[in-house]
């Protein structure tokens, strides 16, 4: 028997159309994750960019678990000397960017490479319900009834 190896000529992607509210951050991420990477297809190949186009609604109603919308701290640097920012989840959920939260969620959980760039240009996140898609006909991917772990009330 020979392994399967995916060609260009046999990628399929899809669009996937998932709404975060109510659901649990790392839950919502990882599936995103997979689904980005392609790896829930039984044709998946390592080295390709299998993945579905998917995208993510009402990223400002996600939930945390625990205290981490209080405590979780996300850090980046300016470039100059002493330049250290922070802000906490909750800042950056209730501010002008929410969406960022789960971007940034989703490319933590793939590998680090060139090939997880261009996959995370296929992840579109909006902080409404409004999106400009409907011209693709996206799947509708309700991830409520997979798992009761998945939801969290606020």
């Amino acid at each position: 028997m020979k392994t399967f190896t995916a060609t260009p000529a046999d990628i399929d992607k899809k669009w996937i159309l998932i709404d975060a509210e109510g659901i649990v951050l790392g839950r919502l991420a990882s599936i995103v994750a997979m689904r980005l990477r392609g790896k829930h297809k039984p044709s998946f190949t390592p080295h390709m960019d299998m993945g579905d186009n998917v995208i993510v609604i009402n990223a400002d109603k996600v939930q945390m678990t625990g205290r981490k919308r209080s405590d979780k701290t996300y850090y980046w640097h300016t470039g100059h000397p002493g330049g250290i920012k922070s802000r906490t989840a909750e800042q950056i959920l209730e501010g002008a960017h929410p969406e960022r939260v789960v971007t940034q969620a989703v490319k933590r959980m793939l590998p680090g490479g060139k090939l997880s760039r261009q996959q995370m240009t296929n992840l579109r996140v909006y902080a409404g319900a409004e999106h400009p898609h409907e011209a693709q006909k996206p799947d509708v991917l309700d991830l409520k009834p997979l798992n009761p772990k998945n939801t969290r009330s606020a």
